[in-house]
C-alpha cells in the first residue's frame, strides 16, 4: 500500500532489507509548507495553508503542485540552485573586483529555462555551444556567458599563468557540474583516484583553447573580448539612428560652447588659465570676464548651452541589446600541448580535443562553423555531453534534482561521481531516475512531480529509536530531514510574511541593498560599485541581488550562501554565533520588524491578541496554540510594564521574536 510510484519501490525494497519501516505521513499543514518552499523557496500564507488543509479531494495535492511548478517564482527558486554550480557572480573578484557588464542577462537566462521546462539537454548545448548551433538565438548567446562567470584578474603577475588558470576554472566547472567528474586533479599529473590520465585534462582544454580570454588589461578589453550584441537588424539600425542624431547635437553644442570659450581664453593669465583647463570651474572663471570680454546675455546663453551639453553627455542613447558571451579567435586554432607539471612554460607533447577515455566514447570529426567565426569544437563538446549515451550526464543532473528536494542526493558527494566521492545510497533508483529523465524529454519538471507525489517525499520527520540508531544518518530515507532555510529563502521570507516582499518585478539589472557602514569599511575602496538601490528595488527577492565576491550581503553570509570563486555543489547549513546575533540585532531585522509590525496593525486592527495570532499564523504558516499567543501577550505586557516600552515598541519586539522562532526558520 504504501508504494505510490517507482520511487517508493525502490526505497521500500532497500528499507524492508534492513528491517525499517517508513516513518508516517506529515500532515497535510505541514506538507504544504514544505512544497511551497520546495518548489518557490517561499512560505504559503495563512489562507493558502487553509485552503489546502481543508481540502480533502484527491486532486487536490496534484493540482498544488501543478499550480507552484507553473508559478514564474518557480524559476526564481530553482535557478539558483544551477547559479551555485556554475560559481555566478557579477564582479571580477581580485583587487579592483569590478563589475561583469550585463552578466545579469545569463541569470535571467537560467531563471527563464527553469520557468519553462527548457529540456536539459538543450540547457547544455547553449551554455557550451550556443554560438555554434545551427539556430543561433538572442537566449543561446546569452546562454554563453557561462563562461564569463569566473573569477578574473586583470593584472596578473604572470599573464600566461593566469590564462590557463582561467581555462582551468572552466574545467573544472564543466567536469564536476556537468558530469560529476573531477578532471581538474589530473592538470600536474594522472588523476591520483580515478582512471583519468593527464592527456584526457589536455584534450578536454584543447575544446576551449581557442576562446577569447574574458580580458587582458581593463574594462575596455572586455568589451572588444566578450561583450556581443543581441539585438536584432531592426534595433541595431534604429540605434545607429538615434546615435547619429544624438552626436550630432552634441557636436552642434560643443561648437557654441568653443565659440564663447575660444574669445575668452586668451584674456586669461596664470592661475585662471589653470582653472580653465577643468571643466568642472570653467563655466565659474567665465563669469569673472562678464562685462569685459562677453555680455551678461551671451554668458546666460553660454550657461543655458551648457547645461544642455551636460545633460545630454550623461544620457546617450540606450545601446541595443548585449550580452556577456563568447567569442572565439579566427583562423586555425593553435595547438594545445600538456604541460609538465601543470606549469605553462614547460610544453610537451601536443594533443587533440577527445573526451576520457575512460567513458569509452570517441572523438567525432569536428567541422568549423562556415563563417569562419568559430572552431565548432565546443559545440563537438557539448553534443557529446548532452548525449543520452553519456552515462554521467542525466545520473548526475537527477541527483541534483533529488538532493534540491530531500537535502542530499542519492549520491552525496553530488560533483564527484568518481573513486574519491561518496557511493550511491540507492544506485538502481539513480540509474531509473536518470532513464526515466531522457525518455521524458530530459523534462526538470517531470522528475518535480514524480518525487513530489512519491510517499517518500511525503514522510514526515518523526524518529524512531531502531531506525536512529541503525541509520543515524537517514541514508535509507526512512523518514524526511527536517532542513534549516539557505540563506534567500529567510530574507525572502522575513520580506514575504511582513507584506513588503516585490514579487512584481522580475529580470533586469540587480539590485544593491543597503549594506552596514562597518562592513563597507572593510573594503579596498568603500562603497565603490555598490550604489544603494530606491527601497522598491531593495524589496525584490534576494536572487536579484548583486552579486560582489569581495562583499557578500552579512544576512546571507551567515547563513552560508555559496562561495562564487568555485563551483558549489552543496551549502553545508553551520550554526555559529553570528547568525543569531544577526537575526537579533541586524539593522535589517530590526527595521524588518517594524515594518512587521504596521503589517499586524493594518491587518489585525488595534486587538494585540489579533495582532498576535496573526503573526505566529504568517511566521509559523499554521494556526498557533493557545498557549503560544498567551506567552506573545505575556512578552509585550513585560515589555510595556518592566522595561517602559509603549505598545508599539513593544510589538515590533514581538515581532522581531516571531522573525526568530525555529519554526520559522526551519522546515519540517
Amino acid at each position: 500500500d504504501w508504494v505510490r510510484n517507482p520511487i517508493d519501490a525502490f526505497i521500500l525494497t532497500r528499507l524492508e532489507s534492513n528491517d525499517l519501516t517508513p516513518a508516517v505521513p506529515a500532515d497535510r499543514a505541514t506538507l504544504v509548507r514544505r512544497v511551497y518552499y520546495d518548489l518557490l523557496g517561499l512560505p504559503p500564507t495563512p489562507e493558502q495553508v487553509s485552503a489546502f488543509v481543508s481540502d480533502d479531494r484527491p486532486e487536490a495535492y496534484t493540482e498544488l503542485v501543478d499550480s507552484l511548478l507553473a508559478s514564474p517564482h518557480y524559476g526564481e527558486h530553482w535557478a539558483r540552485y544551477w547559479l551555485d554550480v556554475v560559481r555566478y557572480a557579477e564582479s571580477n573578484s581580485f583587487e579592483r573586483d569590478n563589475p561583469k557588464p550585463f552578466v545579469w542577462r545569463y541569470r535571467d537566462y537560467v531563471i527563464d529555462a527553469f520557468n519553462s521546462d527548457l529540456p536539459y539537454d538543450q540547457f547544455i548545448l547553449e551554455q557550451l555551444a550556443g554560438d555554434e548551433l545551427e539556430n543561433v538565438t538572442k537566449q543561446s548567446i546569452i546562454a554563453t556567458g557561462y563562461y564569463r562567470l569566473g573569477a578574473w584578474d586583470d593584472e596578473p603577475a604572470d599573464p600566461l599563468q593566469a590564462r590557463y588558470d582561467e581555462l582551468d576554472d572552466i574545467i573544472t566547472t564543466t567536469g564536476q557540474g556537468f558530469l560529476g567528474l573531477t578532471m581538474n586533479c589530473a592538470r600536474c599529473h594522472e588523476h591520483k583516484l580515478d582512471p583519468i590520465p593527464q592527456a584526457d585534462y589536455y584534450r578536454l582544454l584543447a575544446f576551449f583553447n581557442n576562446t577569447e580570454r574574458y580580458g587582458v588589461r581593463g574594462d575596455d578589453s572586455v568589451r572588444e573580448r566578450s561583450i556581443r550584441s543581441i539585438a536584432t537588424a531592426e534595433e541595431k539600425a534604429a540605434f545607429e539612428s538615434e546615435l547619429s542624431q544624438y552626436n550630432t547635437r552634441l557636436e552642434q553644442l560643443r561648437k557654441q560652447l568653443d565659440e564663447v570659450e575660444d574669445r575668452v581664453r586668451p584674456h586669461l593669465v596664470g592661475g585662471e588659465l589653470d582653472d580653465f583647463k577643468r571643466d568642472s570651474v570653467r563655466r565659474r572663471v567665465l563669469e569673472t570676464k562678464v562685462g569685459e570680454h562677453l555680455t551678461r546675455a551671451e554668458f546666460n546663453t553660454y550657461s543655458q548651452i551648457r547645461k544642455e551639453w551636460t545633460d545630454l553627455r550623461n544620457r546617450p542613447p540606450r545601446s541595443a541589446d548585449q550580452a556577456l558571451a563568447i567569442t572565439e579567435r579566427r583562423g586555425e586554432p593553435e595547438a594545445t600541448r600538456i604541460l609538465a607539471r601543470g606549469n605553462p612554460h614547460v610544453p610537451s607533447d601536443e594533443v587533440q580535443p577527445g573526451f576520457p577515455e575512460v567513458l569509452g566514447m570517441e572523438t567525432p570529426e569536428i567541422t568549423p562553423l562556415a563563417d569562419g567565426s568559430s572552431s565548432g569544437r565546443r559545440r563537438v563538446l557539448a553534443n557529446w555531453i548532452a548525449s543520452p549515451e553519456n552515462p554521467l550526464t542525466a545520473r548526475v543532473m537527477v541527483n541534483r534534482l533529488w538532493q534540491g528536494h530531500f537535502g542530499r542526493g542519492i549520491v552525496r558527494s553530488t560533483n564527484n561521481f568518481g573513486l574519491q566521492g561518496d557511493r550511491p545510497t540507492h544506485p538502481e533508483l539513480l540509474d531509473w531516475l536518470a532513464a526515466e529523465f531522457v525518455e521524458h524529454g530530459w523534462s526538470l519538471k517531470h522528475l518535480h512531480r514524480l518525487i513530489l507525489h512519491s510517499n517518500a517525499y511525503q514522510m514526515s520527520s518523526t524518529g524512531n529509536s531502531q531506525a536512529l540508531a541503525q541509520d543515524p544518518q537517514n541514508d535509507l530515507f526512512w523518514r524526511f530531514d527536517m532542513r534549516r532555510l539557505r540563506a534567500e529563502e529567510i530574507r525572502d521570507s522575513i520580506l514575504a510574511v511582513n507584506g513588503a516582499l516585490n514579487l512584481d518585478k522580475m529580470y533586469g539589472p540587480s539590485m544593491y541593498p543597503l549594506i552596514p557602514a562597518e562592513v563597507m569599511a572593510g573594503q579596498s575602496r568603500p562603497g565603490h560599485n555598490w550604489e544603494n538601490s530606491p527601497l522598491e528595488e531593495r524589496m525584490r527577492r534576494s536572487i536579484y541581488i548583486h552579486i560582489k565576491r569581495s562583499l557578500t550581503v552579512p544576512l546571507l553570509a551567515a547563513f552560508d550562501v555559496a562561495d562564487t570563486d568555485f563551483t558549489c555543489p552543496v551549502r553545508f547549513a553551520t550554526t555559529q554565533p553570528t547568525q543569531a546575533l544577526g537575526m537579533l540585532n541586524s539593522e535589517f531585522l530590526n527595521e524588518q520588524a517594524r515594518v512587521f509590525a504596521e503589517f499586524l496593525k493594518e491587518h489585525a486592527g488595534a486587538d494585540v491578541a489579533v495582532q498576535v495570532r496573526l503573526a505566529l499564523r504568517r511566521t509559523m504558516q499554521h494556526e498557533p496554540e493557545a498557549e503560544d499567543v498567551e506567552r506573545g501577550l505575556s512578552l509585550i505586557e513585560t515589555l510595556q510594564q518592566d522595561h517602559g516600552q509603549n505598545a508599539d515598541q513593544a510589538l515590533q519586539h514581538f515581532c522581531l521574536l516571531a522573525l526568530n522562532l525555529n519554526e520559522f526558520v526551519y522546515l519540517d
